[in-house]
Formats: C-alpha cells, structure tokens, sequence
C-alpha cells in the first residue's frame, strides 16, 4: 500500500543486504565506520543479516555507538524513563545534524527497553542505489520535499500519503516514528516548529482535528550539541543567500555534511524527551480554525522543545559578543571565551578561497557562526 514510502520489509533485508556488501561503495563506507576491520570481515557479516533490526544490533548500533564514543564527551537523555515501552510515539525532534539526531537517539531508545523507530528521510537525500538500501534497511521512510515533487499539487498529495502512512505505522503496524519538527536542519539555530507538519499529520484520520493528533501520541523531543553539526556549511550558506540571493548545493553536497556531522568533534550532547502531547493538551484548541489549531499546536510542541535544550558555555559566551553586553558572565569563565574564539579561528581556516578573498566575508561568517551560538540562549529570553 506505501510501497514508495515505507522501508524495506524483513522479507526483503537478505536482498538488500547481499546487494550492500556487493556493491562498489561498501569498501569505502567500511573505512570510514570500521577503519579497523577488513572490509570483506564487516560484508560477510552484513549478508548474515536477515531482519532490520538485526542489521540495526549488528551493525548500525554499535556504528553509533563507536561514532559518540570517538567524537563526543558523552551523551546524555533525560525524560525517555517517562514513556512506556510497550506503547508507539511519533518522535518530533528539533533537527541539528541530518543523521546523528535520529541515529543516537535510536542507540538511546534501544538502552531504554524501547525497539528502534521508522525515521523520516528527506528524497533528496535518497540518491543512489546503495543509499536507497542503506536507508530503507535502518528502518527509513521516504519524505518528499517542495524541490522533489513536480507541482505544488503533487506536494499536497504526497503529504496526504506521507500522513496516512506515519497514522497507519503509529497505529497499526505497530512502530514509532521520528521526524524533524520542520523541513531540513536548522540553519540559524533557532529551533522552531513548522505548521506545514502539523497540518499533514492532521490530514488522516476520522475524527475531528484534536483527536486525529492524540492518535498519533505526539512526543516532542529535543537534542543539542556543544558544537554545531556543519556549522561552517550552514552560516556559509547563510551567507551566500543574504549576499547573491540563493544558494547551490554541489553535487555530493549532503553526502559530504553527512560525514562532516559524523566524523568532527560534536563535544557533549543532550537528548531530552518531553511530555506526550494527550487530549487533554489538545482540548482547549479543539474548533479552532484550522490555522490557527497548529498554531496553538507549535506553541505547544515549541514550549516543550526550547526549554529542554541544553545551553552549553559557549552559547552564553556568544550571546554576550552579539549582545556586546556581560548579561550571562556568571554563565562562563575566561577560559570558555577563549576556547570558543580559538573554536570559531580554526573553523574558518576551513572557509573556501572563494569567501576567504571576498571582502568582509570572513568577518561576516564569524558574526554568523556566533549568532547560531546565542541563537537558543535569545530564543529563552
């Protein structure tokens, strides 16, 4: 019924297994996870696989886990010991980084006592044969974007199945579901929730619109780095739209941020899982215009999520340079200014030529940078 949307069946892991190990890729992809294991080791062990989520314990999990261990200082979550295991959630995340955010809280969900979650993956970034299986083995589901689709129409109608089919997971197979809180990562650091997702969960469903949403047990869940994923791609970007109007990924753009996410020193993270959102939430919006519902909604989910990221020193020390003002000097230490002044100088000595010559574009992607920083300590004022 969602064949174009849904991951890969048990029935079909071993397939897609044996044609991963096979393909010309594999070789590389094991140097980069498993620099210490002989490539032909790791696909011996890999079409051994027959469920997905014995690919995901075999391989995908300890992939993770071997990523926190070697580019974070630990990994915390809070909140995850409130909801029960035995029940299904649609998982709405503020989004950082396009992998690890989904990818660690899986490893978080598996310590917990819960079995892993469907995770949403933008069709932009399904490109290629062996990211197509890679994903729809780890239990990835498709989800297309405006650029992806034809028309406006064409949009609408893909997020009328994109909804049917996160219900139809949720509620009847059985499965729980995380997806980002808006379309893409966050560029500026400012975590918001898009009323376009509100509105496509509320398109499936029987009932009226407050109840279609506590069908779905609606868990917001918030992660933060100590240093930001991509975060000279991302104020680059930035930068590029602000100055020349637009911005052109280049071909294997995304791949190169996946692994940039993975591979540079994320320091601490913190995951924490919030309240789900119950009927009795979602009561006091029940026959409002439908705008102004997910409206209410996003405050709700947003009121859950911002409060619960953790701030880290060198956000208030950021936010203090964009201010120009000690507001949160008992927040750090001279130390702490240092470390992120020395933190921004060596991310920049990764800025391109092109920007490196352009007059004022160094110091501009600077300010940018720190203002991703004190982005979620102004968002909190």
């Amino acid at each position: 019924m969602f064949d174009d949307i849904r991951p890969f069946t048990d029935a079909e892991i071993s397939a897609a297994m044996q044609r991963m190990a096979d393909h010309p890729l594999f070789p590389k992809v094991c140097g980069w996870l498993f620099p210490e294991r002989p490539a032909e080791q790791v696909a011996a062990a890999v079409r051994g696989c027959r469920t997905a989520e014995e690919f995901q314990l075999r391989f995908m999990l300890p992939v993770v886990e071997s990523i926190v261990e070697k580019t974070t200082d630990g990994v915390t979550c809070t909140g995850l010991e409130k909801l029960d295991p035995g029940m299904r959630y649609l998982f709405v995340s503020n989004h950082r980084d396009i992998a690890l955010d989904a990818a660690i809280f899986q490893v978080l969900l598996t310590r917990g006592g819960h079995r892993t979650s469907e995770i949403s993956f933008g069709a932009n970034l399904m490109a290629g044969d062996f990211v197509i299986d890679f994903g729809k083995s780890n239990k990835m589901y498709r989800v297309e974007r405006p650029d992806t689709v034809s028309s406006p129409r064409a949009f609408l109608d893909a997020s009328r199945r994109l909804s049917a089919y996160i219900r139809d997971t949720v509620t009847r197979k059985g499965e729980s579901v995380w997806i980002a809180q808006r379309n893409g990562r966050t560029k500026d650091g400012r975590d918001f929730t898009d009323q376009g997702i509100i509105k496509m969960f509320g398109m499936s469903g029987k009932g009226d619109q407050a109840s279609n949403l506590a069908d779905l047990h609606i868990v917001p869940l918030s992660v933060s780095y100590e240093w930001e994923p991509c975060e000279l791609g991302k104020a680059v970007e930035r930068y590029c739209i602000r100055h020349h109007g637009s911005y052109a990924k280049q071909p294997g753009e995304d791949l190169a941020s996946i692994l940039d996410g993975v591979m540079r020193p994320k320091g601490r993270v913190a995951f924490h899982v919030g309240a789900p959102v119950t009927r009795e939430d979602l009561a006091p919006f029940a026959g409002l215009p439908h705008n102004r519902f997910n409206k209410k909604v996003c405050d709700l989910l947003d009121g859950r999520i911002r409060p619960a990221f953790r701030l880290y020193p060198n956000n208030y020390v950021a936010a203090d340079l964009i201010s120009g003002q000690p507001l949160h000097a008992d927040r750090y230490a001279e130390a702490d200014v240092r470390r992120f002044q020395g933190h921004l100088d060596e991310i920049l000595s990764g800025l391109p030529a092109l920007l490196r010559d352009e007059p004022g574009a160094p110091e501009e992607i600077r300010m940018l940078l720190t203002d991703t920083y004190a982005a979620p300590v102004l968002q909190t004022l």
